[in-house]
Formats: C-alpha cells, structure tokens, sequence
C-alpha cells in the first residue's frame, strides 16, 4: 500500500538529513530515501573520513620533529591500518547519530534507489517516489506532497585516466587503501587535490601535483595559493602548474605514467598509483528527471532562489545543483528549501558569505571576494595583511608559515573578503564568516578584544594593517 508524505526526499546525505530534521520540526510528515548510507558522501567518503586521515597524518608529521618541541623520540612509524581503523570508527560512530537523529525526528527512512515517476493513478503531478528496496522486497510507493532532490555528487573521472581501484583511483578508492604508495601522481590542484597531497606528503609518500591552471588552489586568492605552492614545495610535494594531461597517454606496467604538454614541452610523470582529483558530477541519472518539467542546465539541476525547480512541488539542493559544493551549503539550502515548503519566508542564501575551507597542512580558509574579483567587480580597494610569524600562539604551537589578508573597500570600509592560509585557520574562519553577515567595517573587527595569545590575534592585527595600523608589523 502506497504510503503518503508531506515531504520525500531523495538522498540522506548532509544536505539531505538536515532538511528533513527542519521538516520534523516544522511538523511535516516525512521519509528520506536513501540508497547506500545515511550521511552521504561527506561521512562516508568525503569530509569525515578524509579529515579523520589527515589528523593522523598531521600527528605522524608532528612526532617526526618532535625534537623541535624538547621531546625525543626514536623509530617513530605508523600502523596505516590501524590509522584506517581510527577513521572508520569516526565514520560508524557518526553514522549512528545520524540513525539517531532520524528515529528522535520520527523521519521514515526507506533504503532503496528512488526514482521520480510521471503522473498516474496516485497523482496528477509527476512526483509519486517509487523506491526500489535495497533487500529485494517489492517497490515502496510514496505519495509526496513535496519531492526534495538531494542525490549529491561522485568523482568527476578524465577520458583516458579510467579508474581500476589499482592503479588509478578516485577519492573512493583512495580512502580505502590498505597500504599506502610509495609514490604518486596527483591530476588536479583543487581542494581534493591539494588536501591528499598533504596528507600523503605527511605520511612519507613521495607526491607529484599535476594541475591544468596555472595556479593550484585556482579558487583562492592568487597569494593564498602562492603561499600554498611555497609551503609544499618545502614539504618536498612537486607540483606542476599549466599541465594538460594528454588523452590516451595512461601506461600501466608495475605502476603508472602519463605525458602531459606543460608550457609546450611535453613531459611524462611516472609513479606507483595515480589519483584522479578534478571536480565532481552530480547525480542526476536514474532518479526519474525524464518523467518531470525539470530542467538540466550544464549537468546540474536548475532551481529558484528557494531551490524550487520547474516542478513548484519537487525542489533540489546540494552537490546535484552545482554551485559550492560544500556540505555546509548543502545542509543551508536544505534548511531554506524545507521552510519555503512549509511557508515560511526564509531569507535566500548569500553564496557570498560562505565560508570555504581547505584541511591541508597548512589549511587554508576564505570567506567573500578574492583581490582579483574585487577588482574585476571594480571596487576601490585596501588590504591589510599579517603574517603568523608574529603571533605568539602560532610560535609556540611550531606553526608560524602562513598570514591573514582582509580586502576592504576603500569608501565604505566594508570588508569585501578574508582570506587565510596557516594554523587551525579552518577554525578561525567563523569570526570573518560573522563580521561580513553583520557587515562589520576592519576598525569594528580590531575593536573585538582578541585573547593573547592566541591565533586570532593574526584576524585584529590584519583589520588594522588595512588602514595601516598594525601593532606587532
């Protein structure tokens, strides 16, 4: 028997199982659809996992020159399984919170591949969700009042560079090594990218970056991503900028190479395996879009301001609608999609308020425009710029490589972006992330009394280097 919702949504991912915790409070009836895991690739095979490694990276790294610290240890290893271990016992205990919230919130969860079917005998308007059952049981049918798409994203592959889990892996199969390379070949400088590169480096492995742009990181500011190539050069990462890798190049013989035209020469990259890191897809196949008004526009799902797409009953949020792929923004435009549904009159997401991380070593945080696009956008601008070598914390935690660099506009003092690379700045990134939300000028930035020591104090010196002021400078 056909079971009705006010609200099915397709996907437990971030995005997805926040949307429907809001939906629980807000009082309306409703199931996820989920075909793999609760908590989607961002717990299983992204964010969580990745993160869960480079902690123990970063430790591994840290041992090596403890010395540096006073503290003396010899024949410093690691077991990577039982590194492996610590992330998948991250990655469970995480999973059945999530479980948790969902039984708390009273949300039906059916385990299965939902697609979207046409209009029929349950409903007039394409929407019903028919849900092929993971444990082979007949077909749920769900009779939604409001379809929510949140079916997320997978590694976006290269022709040529095909993944065979041996070889040639994507961030899937990376996270499930049992053993780590001793060297590697990384296509693509992004965030994926640069973050396994990182934690790669750290853990002893002998890392090549292979990057088309021709700066890695090319979202960041170019000073940022400057910085980041300095920095892991040192860590002895080669890194290879305004590289195409040629189709049909792959050569598979007790490990890999590829040739690449870099600069008009042609040079070839050889190593054990080969990671494949150059954006995500969305997941927009085999859900049933074809039997909807739904629109693709350059693979992604087409959608309002409230995530409403041509059907004003099924919205779509996430990965699957391009934009920033971030679980953070995933699990805001679930929010704001759930209250539109529920009529309320939520505010539209500024995209430009995001914050945007990066978990290397070191990490890199940003929140608003670049220099470049505050430019192009033709705002007068002024920079203020302070570097971690004159912070005490950072001195003492053996972490001063990095800077904070705040962009203002020149008339109005509005701070336009901020932009950091060094310590725990991942962790910092929420005070610049406020002060744009709340509009704050540098000077009102400076006037919040930072702690000392501690890493903030990087944020108030840079808010009064803009205007010249800088204490420590």
């Amino acid at each position: 028997m056909a079971q009705e919702y006010d609200l099915v949504i397709l996907g437990g991912g971030t995005g997805g199982y926040v949307a429907a915790i809001r939906a629980s409070q807000l009082g309306l009836k409703t199931a996820i659809v989920e075909k793999a895991k609760l908590g989607g690739t961002c717990l299983h095979s992204g964010c969580i996992p990745s993160k869960a490694l480079l902690r123990s990276a970063e430790v591994f790294a840290t041992m090596k020159r403890s010395a540096d610290f006073g503290v003396f240890a010899n024949d410093i290893t690691f077991d990577f399984s039982k590194v492996q271990e610590r992330k998948n016992n991250i990655v469970a205990g995480l999973h059945k919170g999530v479980q948790h919230l969902m039984k708390q919130g009273k949300i039906d969860v059916y385990e299965g591949l939902g697609r979207i079917l046409g209009p029929s005998i349950f409903s007039p308007m394409p929407g019903t969700i028919s849900v092929e059952m993971n444990n082979g049981q007949e077909n749920e049918m769900l009779i939604p009042k409001n379809v929510l798409i949140a079916t997320g994203s997978r590694p976006r592959l290269l022709p040529g560079l095909e993944v065979d889990g041996t070889f040639v892996l994507s961030s899937d199969e990376a996270l499930a090594m049992v053993t780590l390379p001793k060297t590697i070949l990384i296509v693509g400088g992004g965030v994926i990218g640069i973050e396994w590169a990182s934690m790669l480096s750290d853990f002893g492995v002998l890392v090549t970056v292979i990057e088309f742009a021709d700066q890695i990181i090319p979202t960041e500011d170019k000073e940022i991503s400057k910085e980041m190539q300095r920095l892991m050069k040192k860590k002895g990462i080669k890194i290879v900028t305004g590289a195409k890798v040629l189709s049909e190049s792959l050569q598979k013989d007790n490990g890999v190479s590829v040739s690449a035209e870099v600069k008009g020469e042609i040079r070839q990259f050889s190593a054990e395996k080969l990671l494949v890191s150059v954006g995500r897809l969305a997941n927009v196949e085999g859900i049933g879009i074809e039997n909807t008004e739904i629109q693709i526009d350059k693979g992604y799902i087409a959608t309002n301001q409230f995530f409403q797409t041509k059907e004003s009953h099924i919205y779509a949020i996430g990965d699957v609608i391009g934009g920033l792929q971030l679980a953070h923004v995933a699990s805001a435009e679930g929010v704001i999609a759930v209250e539109h549904i529920a009529g309320l009159t939520p505010t539209p997401l500024a995209y430009n308020l995001v914050p945007k991380c990066i978990y290397s070593k070191p990490e890199v945080a940003s929140v608003g425009l670049t220099e470049d696009e505050a430019n192009s956008k033709g705002h007068q601008i002024k920079i203020g710029k302070f570097s971690f070598r004159a912070i005490g914390k950072a001195l003492v935690f053996g972490e001063s490589d990095g800077f904070v660099k705040i962009i203002a506009e020149q008339d109005t003092n509005d701070i336009l972006g901020v932009h950091m690379i060094g310590p725990h700045v991942t962790d910092l990134i929420s005070e610049a992330g406020l002060a744009m939300v709340l509009d704050a000028t540098p000077w009102e930035v400076s006037k919040a009394i930072h702690p000392h020591p501690t890493l903030s104090e990087a944020i108030s010196e840079a808010a009064l280097a803009v205007d010249g002021k800088a204490i420590h400078s």
